[in-house]
């Protein structure tokens, strides 16, 4: 029997492992150079793109920022929307890719705030109107939710994807075993999962950019 984690397992070749490069089929979507007439499709990415800026300019002051998360949302949307298609590997929902986006945010916003701005960092680990006496204790909690903050950006993104997929799977595998009448609830019931899953696809790249602009705004 195969396991259902192998839907998530890279190395599907001994000689090659080409699911990785499922990561650069969404540059594909996104060339308009060949069209003669602005289509359909590129007018769908400028509604995208200007509701992902027009919620970046109300978190960031400088304008500069936000080409930055605007890409990061795109690569993890399109990159989330590919592993919905049957035999496409969701890279998404490797640990290693998702800290490999998270972890040098983390470290450079780190660096620029305790770099340039140290004191607003020294006292961002204390809340206003804390007592005196919980003083030290809250700044061993600042610091531990701050040293996290990767790991649970990272996480948040991998247990989402891992568990639609999943459970799509799960559901999917006993559809052969099953009578005509008993069928059709499947297949409408997967179709609702699948439609739940275009939403997460696009809700967490939303909550993961949104997440990563709040974090640089502290410093």
């Amino acid at each position: 029997m195969m396991s259902i984690f192998n839907i998530f397992d890279p190395m599907t070749s001994n000689m090659l492992a080409l699911n990785w490069l499922m990561m650069s089929i969404p540059m594909f979507f996104m060339m308009n150079n060949y069209w003669l007439i602005f289509p359909r499709w590129n007018h769908l990415w400028m509604k995208i793109f200007i509701f992902i800026n027009n919620e970046m300019k109300i978190i960031l002051k400088k304008k500069i920022f936000n080409l930055n998360f605007v890409s990061i949302f795109v690569m993890i949307m399109m990159i989330n929307f590919m592993g919905l298609f049957s035999f496409v590997f969701t890279s998404s929902s490797h640990m290693i890719m998702n800290l490999s986006l998270a972890l040098p945010f983390w470290i450079s916003f780190m660096l620029m705030g305790w770099i340039f701005n140290c004191n607003h960092m020294l006292v961002h680990q204390v809340p206003m109107g804390t007592p005196n006496l919980l003083m030290p204790f809250m700044v061993v909690i600042e610091m531990i939710s701050n040293l996290i903050r990767p790991g649970t950006l990272s996480i948040r993104l991998t247990a989402n994807m891992i568990a639609g997929h999943l459970l799509l799977t799960l559901i999917s595998n006993n559809g052969n075993k099953l009578m005509i009448l008993l069928s059709i609830l499947l297949i409408l019931t997967q179709t609702m999962l699948m439609m739940l899953e275009m939403s997460v696809a696009f809700i967490q790249a939303y909550v993961f950019t949104i997440l990563l602009s709040l974090y640089s705004q502290e410093i």
